[in-house]
């Protein structure tokens, strides 16, 4: 949606992403609050939904060569399976899932991967998220402040 409306706009190629970018990004939607994880890591929030979290480290997420769980996991809420299946499939991007998250509508990217994705791309990116997690009526609110259309 968010996604669409940029693009169509002609937005610019931005510069490389970076894990900062995820926080300030997150911290600045409206309405977030940020909660702490078991290991003080950061959840973003929107009316007490997340939709932003950094992953402590898991055994569903783990280096395939070494066996060991991914140190920096985080996960981005999604508005559909679609979309998850957009991202995820697409060999092009850094995203994944595992079975964990079988129909979770959220997508997991590496800390260490961010770069792979431009400002731009992650600002839609965290857009969506906060949109799949917003009230209907924050939602409709932020995308008219944007100029962009809501959903009837």
């Amino acid at each position: 949606m968010a996604r669409e409306a940029a693009r169509a706009r002609g937005v610019a190629r931005a510069r490389r992403a970076t894990v900062a970018d995820v926080h300030a990004l997150a911290q600045g939607m409206p309405h977030v609050t940020v909660e702490q994880g078991p290991r003080s890591n950061p959840v973003y929030q929107v009316g007490g939904r997340s939709f932003v979290f950094f992953r402590t480290p898991r055994p569903d997420a783990v280096d395939p060569d070494s066996g060991e769980p991914y140190p920096d996991v985080i996960m981005f809420w999604v508005a559909s399976e679609a979309e998850k299946l957009a991202l995820v499939q697409d060999p092009a991007t850094p995203f994944f899932t595992t079975p964990h998250f079988d129909g979770h509508p959220s997508v997991l990217l590496r800390a260490s991967r961010v770069g792979e994705l431009d400002l731009r791309e992650l600002t839609e990116l965290v857009q969506e998220a906060w949109l799949s997690r917003a009230s209907h009526r924050r939602a409709q609110t932020w995308l008219a402040a944007q100029g962009l259309p809501g959903e009837p």
